[in-house]
């Protein structure tokens, strides 16, 4: 488990997938042991979504979002992996998600940077709080290994958690959330479960944090470090990646049997990791820093990821108008508005992580740049909220043929193709294997399993709607709104810390600085797909 110190290398989607095979994990799915995650067909299209990642960061027209220079180190890193230095680093990443998104449906990679920024911030806040710089030397010095080598790394905060009522330390089956067992002089020993660990079967290593805040009786569930995901005692029990070799039953899933996720769960049993590769441990104060630091990046990533599939379902819900026989859904009052809803709906919850940029406040302690909690959060709330709307409105524009059309193994029927080649065509100038084979992809995004999965992971990927909603609640500066009130009544503003309605304010959002500091890097213009 040491730390990589060589030169650095940079990886494309084939050097990742050669990469994997150094590894042995050990992974079940669909009840059967996996001999090599590389090669193994239910993780296909997740290896094949991560490989985009490494593909797009050499690509000559997309390495301008998709790599970052890291200034401390003054090296070319990819921008999964970097640490935000300027708020147009935000938007370079949000760019980036969103351009990997419209590839992907989902470029997972992107966990990585948001927990990276989130406990960059926590080390530094603990070496604050302790003097010294032991945590934030460990945390630079993983995160070198980490970008030299190009790593894929899993995010295993979420644990199983049991028992709702009880917190960590009071749970029936101490195992319901990752705790240390031991410690000792050479690092700590770890057991418990972490569950829907996103594409947890092909990374490289596992960073495990906590998921809540913790009480002081909680110290020992108060974990982070980070481990290879072949470390001795981690077992990881996965679902497919999207539809594999899925045809008939459903419909020939176009999109993802060649892209899709695999979530996991991870079981930790007696797991040794060696101190410099653990970030803290008994330090509950921390735990919620963290995982607030971590949701605010995530939210503001889940934005981008979720407009890049909203830029799918855009372009399909056209196609689709075209291929049944309207060639400028404009011209139609009752496609144009649904259309222009869709659009306004993913432009609408994307514009609040561009806001979540531009408002972007440097780390007091480690320097990075946070994303605006507040528009980070509503625009992550708009998207979990709407993505059913965004399925109704794909499938009202593309008509019934999404649930009528007959499998794909018809089209090749010689009793039934040609009658069905005739019959449901309708724009004479898109052919019948054209129009179906659009209306299969709007089936495979929006009405298969994998597109009502997608759904799900929309609704409570980073924390449910309710989540959301109590941090919007404790970010807006509700007291600033009753100060202007109460100034128009003329009753004046009584400062009253007693008063919960006037806490929280705002810093000076429209201060006499703006919100770009003189010479903050601004986003590198991409050519939207």
């Amino acid at each position: 488990m040491g730390l990589h110190t060589g030169a650095p290398r940079r990886m494309d989607g084939q050097d990742y997938r050669a990469s994997l095979r150094a590894y042995s994990p050990r992974v079940f799915v669909d009840g059967r042991a996996v001999e090599s995650v590389a090669d193994a067909p239910a993780f296909a299209p997740g290896v094949n979504a991560l490989a985009v990642s490494y593909d797009f960061a050499l690509d000559g027209a997309k390495a301008p979002v998709m790599t970052a220079v890291q200034s401390s180190r003054g090296r070319t890193v990819n921008r999964m992996l970097h640490i935000n230095e300027s708020a147009g680093d935000l938007l370079n990443k949000l760019e980036a998600v969103r351009l990997l998104c419209q590839e992907t449906g989902c470029a997972q990679r992107y966990l990585t940077h948001d927990a990276l920024n989130g406990l960059a911030q926590v080390c530094a806040e603990l070496d604050d709080a302790k003097g010294g710089r032991e945590h934030r030397d460990r945390f630079v010095a993983y995160l070198a290994h980490v970008q030299d080598l190009d790593l894929a790394i899993g995010i295993a905060m979420t644990d199983a958690k049991g028992d709702r009522r009880c917190r960590p330390h009071q749970q029936p089956n101490v195992d319901a959330y990752v705790h240390v067992v031991e410690s000792n002089g050479r690092g700590i020993v770890i057991s418990g479960t972490k569950a829907i660990v996103t594409s947890a079967p092909y990374v490289h290593e596992l960073l495990v944090m906590p998921c809540r805040a913790m009480s002081e009786a909680d110290a020992d569930f108060a974990v982070c470090c980070a481990l290879p995901v072949d470390a001795e005692g981690v077992t990881i029990v996965a679902r497919p990646a999207g539809r594999p070799g899925e045809r008939v039953e459903h419909g020939d899933p176009v999109f993802s049997r060649r892209y899709g996720q695999s979530t996991a769960v991870v079981v930790f049993d007696r797991v040794f990791v060696p101190w410099h590769r653990v970030f803290y441990a008994g330090d509950w104060r921390q735990s919620e820093t963290l995982t607030y630091a971590y949701a605010t990046h995530h939210r503001h990533s889940c934005i981008a990821a979720r407009a890049g599939f909203g830029d799918l379902l855009i372009g399909a819900g056209a196609l689709m108008c075209e291929a049944n026989g309207f060639d400028d859904p404009g011209s139609k009052s009752n496609l144009r508005e649904p259309m222009v809803e869709l659009i306004k709906i993913v432009e609408g919850f994307y514009a609040c992580g561009v806001a979540a940029s531009v408002y972007a406040t440097a780390d007091s302690l480690s320097g990075n740049f946070m994303p605006d909690p507040v528009f980070a959060n509503i625009g992550k709330l708009l998207l979990a909220t709407q993505i059913y709307d965004m399925h109704r409105l794909a499938h009202e524009v593309s008509g019934g043929l999404v649930v009528a059309l007959p499998g794909p193994d018809e089209d090749h029927n010689p009793a039934t193709a040609a009658a069905l080649a005739d019959v449901l065509r309708a724009n004479p100038a898109v052919p019948y294997d054209r129009r179906i084979e659009v209306a299969r992809f709007v089936e495979d995004l929006t009405a298969s399993y994998q597109g009502g999965w997608y759904s799900l992971i929309s609704l409570h990927g980073g924390g449910s709607p309710a989540a959301m909603k109590q941090e919007i609640w404790r970010q807006y500066p509700v007291g600033d709104k009753v100060g202007l009130v109460e100034r128009l009544m003329e009753r004046g503003v009584v400062d009253d810390p007693r008063r919960p309605i006037t806490r929280n304010r705002q810093p000076g959002r429209c201060c006499d600085a703006g919100c770009s500091q003189p010479g903050q890097a601004v986003m590198v213009p991409m050519p939207r797909s």
